[in-house]
C-alpha cells in the first residue's frame, strides 16, 4: 500500500511520523519552519489514519514507510516521530540503520514495552466506551489523556477531528473484516522482535512531565539503551508537545536536527 503523503522543500530529508491519535496534519505547525530551514520534508498517514485507508491482514507500518521512501527515492532521512510514530521509527531504524541519520522521538512508544497500570487503565476505559458504542466518549478520553495542560482550544479541536476520523475509518474496516470472517483490521499486527542495539543514529528522546508514566519511562529507557541517545524532559508537556507548544517544540527539533550529535 502506498501511504498518503506530502513532500516539500529541498535539502536533507526529514520524515515526520504521527501519533496514533492524530494523522499527518498534526505536523502543520512544524511543516513550513522545517521547509524554510532547508530541509526536504515528508509526512505520511499510516493505515487507518487521515487519507490512508485501513487494511485487514498482516502488514508492517515500518515496511509501509520503507516502501514509501523507496518510491520517493529517499535513501537516508532524519526521522521526527510522535508516540506510536516513534514506535514505528524505532522499528524502521533497527531494520535499516543505515537509512536513518537522526531520530527525534517525542513521547515515543517502544517495541517490547509492557504496559504499566496507568496505560492498562486507559485501555480498559477506552474499551468500555467502545463496548457502549460511545465513540465520542472515547475521543474525549483520548483528548483528556494525551493533551497536556498547555494545549489550547485549537489544539484540542484539531486532535478531536483527527482522532474521530481515525476511529471512524478503523471501526468501519473492522466491521467489514468481521463480515468477511477475517481478523479485525486493527488487530492485524503483532509487535515484532526489534533489536534496538542495531540503531546507530543520534537520538533525542523527549518526554513530557504531564504524560502517562509509561512514556516517561520509555524515554529514559531509550536514552539508556541506544548508543547515541540523550533524554530531555519538558516540564510543561503532556503527550503531544508539538501541538501543545508548537513554537517551542519546533525550536527544539531544529536545534537537534542542526547538530544531532551535540551533547
Amino acid at each position: 500500500m502506498t501511504l498518503t503523503h506530502d513532500i516539500a522543500g529541498d535539502g536533507p530529508t526529514v520524515l515526520l511520523l504521527h501519533s496514533s491519535v492524530c494523522d499527518r496534519r498534526m505536523w502543520d505547525p512544524q511543516w513550513q519552519p522545517l521547509v524554510d530551514a532547508g530541509y526536504r520534508v515528508v509526512r505520511c498517514d499510516f493505515r487507518g489514519h487521515g487519507e490512508t485507508p485501513a487494511d485487514a491482514g498482516d502488514y508492517s507500518d515500518a515496511e509501509d514507510v520503507r516502501e514509501m521512501l523507496d518510491a520517493l527515492g529517499v535513501d537516508r532521512a532524519a526521522v521526527v516521530a510522535s508516540s506510536f510514530g516513534g514506535h514505528v521509527a524505532l522499528e524502521f531504524a533497527a531494520a535499516h540503520p543505515g537509512r536513518v541519520t537522526a531520530l527525534a522521538l517525542l513521547c515515543a512508544g517502544m517495541p517490547g514495552h509492557e504496559a504499566g497500570p496507568e496505560l492498562r487503565d486507559f485501555d480498559a476505559r477506552e474499551d468500555a466506551f467502545f463496548d457502549a458504542d460511545d465513540i465520542s466518549g472515547a475521543v474525549e478520553l483520548n483528548l483528556d489523556t494525551w493533551l497536556g495542560p498547555d494545549a489550547d482550544a485549537d489544539a484540542r479541536a484539531k486532535v478531536r477531528v483527527m482522532q474521530r476520523h481515525a476511529f471512524d475509518i478503523q471501526l468501519a474496516a473492522d466491521a467489514e473484516a468481521e463480515e468477511q470472517g477475517a481478523e479485525e483490521a486493527q488487530e492485524a499486527q503483532e509487535d515484532p522482535a526489534v533489536d534496538l542495539g542495531r540503531i546507530t543514529a543520534p537520538t533525542l528522546a523527549v518526554s513530557g512531565a504531564h504524560d502517562v508514566s509509561d512514556f516517561r519511562e520509555m524515554a529514559r529507557t531509550l536514552a539508556a539503551t541506544l548508543p547515541a541517545a540523550r533524554h530531555v524532559e519538558l516540564p510543561w508537556a503532556g503527550h503531544l508537545p508539538s501541538m501543545e507548544r508548537p513554537k517551542e517544540t519546533t525550536a527544539l527539533l531544529l536545534d537537534f536536527l542542526a547538530a544531532p550529535a551535540a551533547p
